[in-house]
């Protein structure tokens, strides 16, 4: 009874916060649209809020504690996707403290943000989050490497027992950990060995025992799931512009086939990949070579250049990191981590990119790590 009451009571101040801080947007905003990166600071964490007009434009900045240290670093010290996201429906952000680690969820109400609630991992270093209706995986990167689930109501997280499964050796270095879109699978990337884990989902929210497929090209980064049996695999490649992307339909136990197997990107070092709300388009950051490229999504997954493959450019040395399209499938924003801007592109019809320039003032190479976009 009194855990009941203590829950309620939480509810009803985190209800009164939000109340007034949504009363203070309508008030000084005036948007219900914003963009979202994480400063990673090993000596407090934040998120950084810009509000978004209907032009694409960010701007009034507003810094929020996630109650959780970041790694600190100076140029990609997290190296993972996901780092930073939102829920799927744009209600509620997720943070990983990766020199804490903990798991921070904010509320999200137009351009700011509340934060509700912050848990343990259950591992060391959380680089990488997902969320899929009531659960949440995160992955943690150091030490024994593995993912771990809680169930998320109300804007809490809840510890699922016997939800953690390790990855396929320590140090695995993963790189992402994502849902497909039915939530059936979760997978996670392991850097160190070139592999992408495969998990079933099981009714109670626990995990099958882990399916290791190696990938086929140098590189395997981060994993996308963008249909209930599709999952898009970044890579970084052997050097110079031979980044590429793959597209991998997953079998009844885990196992990947390949659909489109390591379409070239034109670029360099391919981390990063982000889909249109519709389906259509995907496009993929190359930090090493500050370009963006754009393919094409077809019904069973399999991947077509757009034009000539490289639709935008950022200036020269950004380092763009992780990248995110609006919940409108109108924008996409790029962290450029070396450069200290976020990129900012309109996407067109056609999948083209439309060049709108750099937002500054972003700290440049100070550990800045995940970027989310409403």
């Amino acid at each position: 009874m009194k855990a009941t009451q203590g829950l309620t009571a939480v509810a009803g101040l985190v209800g009164l916060s939000l109340a007034a801080a949504s009363s203070a947007a309508q008030e000084n905003f005036g948007t219900r649209h914003a963009v979202f990166y994480m400063t990673n600071s090993a000596q407090g964490n934040e998120v950084v809020a810009y509000e978004r007009n209907s032009y694409g434009t960010l701007f009034e900045a507003h810094r929020f504690a996630t109650g959780g240290r970041g790694s600190g670093g100076k140029v990609d010290p997290l190296a993972s996707q996901g780092s930073l996201t939102l829920s799927q429906d744009r209600q509620w952000l997720f943070a990983v403290n990766a020199g804490s680690g903990t798991l921070s969820v904010f509320r999200v109400v137009d351009s700011l943000l509340v934060l509700a609630d912050q848990v343990a991992t259950g591992g060391a270093e959380p680089t990488s989050v997902a969320q899929h209706g009531n659960l949440v995986y995160v992955v943690n990167a150091a030490g024994s490497s593995s993912v771990s689930g809680f169930v998320f109501l109300g804007g809490h997280l809840v510890p699922i027992p016997n939800s953690q499964q390790f990855l396929s050796a320590n140090g695995a270095n993963p790189g992402s950990v994502s849902f497909t879109a039915d939530g059936k699978f979760l997978s996670a990337t392991e850097k160190t060995g070139n592999n992408v884990d495969v998990f079933e989902v099981q009714p109670n929210g626990t995990l099958s025992a882990v399916t290791v497929n190696h990938s086929a090209e140098p590189g395997a980064f981060a994993a996308l799931g963008v249909a209930n049996d599709v999952v898009l695999v970044s890579e970084t490649g052997s050097g110079g512009n031979t980044a590429a992307i793959s597209s991998y339909h997953i079998g009844a136990t885990g196992t990947l086939t390949s659909i489109s197997p390591s379409v070239p990107t034109l670029g360099a070092a391919n981390c990063w990949n982000a889909i249109t709300p519709d389906g259509r388009f995907v496009y993929v950051s190359n930090a090493g070579s500050s370009s963006l490229s754009g393919f094409a999504v077809g019904a069973g997954g399999s991947l077509t250049p757009v034009g000539s493959t490289v639709v935008g450019t950022n200036p020269s040395g950004s380092t763009n990191l992780d990248i995110a399209i609006t919940s409108d499938g109108k924008f996409l924003y790029t962290l450029n981590s070396a450069g200290g801007t976020i990129g900012a592109f309109g996407i067109n019809a056609d999948g083209s990119l439309t060049n709108l320039g750099v937002i500054e003032g972003v700290p440049a190479a100070a550990g800045v790590n995940g970027i989310a976009a409403d």
